[in-house]
């Protein structure tokens, strides 16, 4: 297979191209709520096109600066660069490939953004580093991807209003809740190389908890913004199948049966974002 089949692949690979499906319906989410309505085929494209180029740069960034403790982790030694299937040149152009994406969206939309900018990309290059120093690196993932909302509502009003950032925490509880749960796969390994994470530290009790009262805050969070927006029945069924979807994320695992943990965090997480953009989209256009 030629060269120019194989790399579009592995790049979608490299980025997990498949998991842009957990933000981006969020991000549509705070697009049709800052308009109470559908935004115009202009800020879509270009909200989305800001999206996939950030986390294309995110997940790029955490590949390289990760490469070298991937490579000494059976679960992820196949990924592209351990395993020789990229190079780390071509995954730094490919990083500034996307860079350039999310750069030239963010100039057609709302001028405002053109100075913000720089703190999701602040976010994207502190991440990775922080697993070597500290468990609360899930908070500052979820944090980063809680901005999906905040970004998409700001780059089409200019605005932030309270209800902006609750969407954001709420998607910020609810990414570093799942990401307790992913730390799980690698305690071992993150002990032996004395990574940092929330698991290493209170162990697989603790990550359950300690995702149970995100995944509550979450749907607090959520609420909070319906109250604060004056939403209709449609929004608050949302809420309830969020509530739902994660009540039965929780109830796939347990701390002595981690068997359906990818089912949990693969498939579930997409669910959620799917559903509650559905519910959001029948609220504004209803």
């Amino acid at each position: 297979m030629s060269a120019a089949a194989v790399l579009p692949r592995r790049f979608a690979s490299l980025v997990k191209i498949e998991h842009t499906l957990f933000a981006l319906p969020f991000a549509y989410v705070g697009a049709l709520l800052a308009v109470r309505g559908v935004p115009s085929g202009h800020d879509l494209l270009w909200i989305t096109l800001a999206m996939v180029g950030a986390r294309s740069l995110a997940m790029g960034l955490n590949r390289l600066i990760d490469a070298g403790i991937d490579a000494r982790n059976p679960r992820t030694a196949g990924r592209e660069l351990p395993a020789g299937l990229l190079t780390r040149v071509q995954v730094v152009l490919f990083c500034l490939a996307a860079l350039l994406v999310f750069l030239v969206s963010v100039w057609q939309l709302d001028p405002v953004v053109r100075w913000l900018w720089p703190i999701p990309v602040a976010g994207f290059v502190v991440y990775p580093y922080l697993k070597r120093f500290t468990w609360l690196c899930h908070l500052w993932l979820g944090a980063v991807d809680g901005l999906a909302p905040v970004g998409a509502w700001v780059a089409i009003t200019g605005k932030l209003p309270l209800a902006a950032w609750e969407l954001g925490g709420a998607v910020a509880c609810w990414i570093a809740g799942f990401d307790l749960f992913y730390a799980l796969f690698d305690t071992d390994i993150d002990k032996r190389e004395g990574l940092h994470s929330f698991a290493t530290r209170f162990g697989t009790e603790g990550v359950f908890w300690g995702a149970r009262v995100l995944h509550v805050l979450t749907v607090a969070l959520l609420a909070l913004a319906g109250a604060n927006l004056q939403l209709g029945i449609a929004y608050w069924l949302g809420v309830a199948a969020v509530g739902a979807l994660l009540a039965v994320e929780h109830a796939l695992v347990s701390p002595n049966d981690l068997r359906r943990l990818n089912a949990a965090f693969f498939t579930m997480n997409g669910v959620i974002s799917i559903v509650f953009l559905a519910f959001v989209a029948l609220e504004v256009t209803a």
